[in-house]
């Protein structure tokens, strides 16, 4: 009875209880070696949420494979706010600078559907629109329309 489990675990603190220890309770998984493995592979996200799957075998064996955390969790703790805006277009809970929108555009890449780092950071720019984050002190919309006019081309163009 092979299987899968997809959870999301605060990086670095991962434990048995919630939501993890649940899933893996009726499966032949030692449950501490993977939540030690887990608390491994993702302490570089130190406490963000990252979406974690686990995929175990009969016998007791198990793999892990750490995500990329969503793109919101990135911005939130880039910036350093608990939650988004509740008027995003009106009240601003954070700024970025364009160096800080064009490392969360790394981070979350391979995830996005963009094909350069300039189109993935637009994408990033958009969920900034909906947590109420302006970048370079201006509102996250016309920052993209000045992204799209090339004026960040020399920081968010790779040479």
């Amino acid at each position: 009875m092979a299987g899968t489990i997809e959870v999301l675990v605060p990086g670095g603190e991962a434990n048995p209880g919630p939501p993890l220890g649940p899933e893996l309770g009726p499966t032949p998984v030692d449950v501490s070696a993977v939540v030690a493995e887990i608390n491994e592979q993702t302490a570089a996200f130190d406490g963000t949420e990252v979406p974690v799957t686990v995929e175990y075998d009969d016998e007791g064996s198990f793999e892990i494979e750490v995500g990329v955390p969503p793109t919101a969790e990135l911005i939130k703790d880039e910036a350093g706010f608990d939650t988004g805006s509740g008027v995003p277009q009106e009240e601003f809970v954070a700024d970025l600078s364009v160096e800080q929108v064009k490392s969360i555009a790394e981070q979350k890449a391979p995830d996005l559907l963009a094909y350069d780092t300039k189109n993935a950071a637009k994408e990033v720019v958009g969920t900034c629109v909906s947590l109420g984050v302006t970048i370079e002190g201006e509102n996250a919309r016309e920052f993209k329309e000045r992204v799209d006019a090339g004026e960040y081309d020399d920081v968010l163009v790779e040479a």
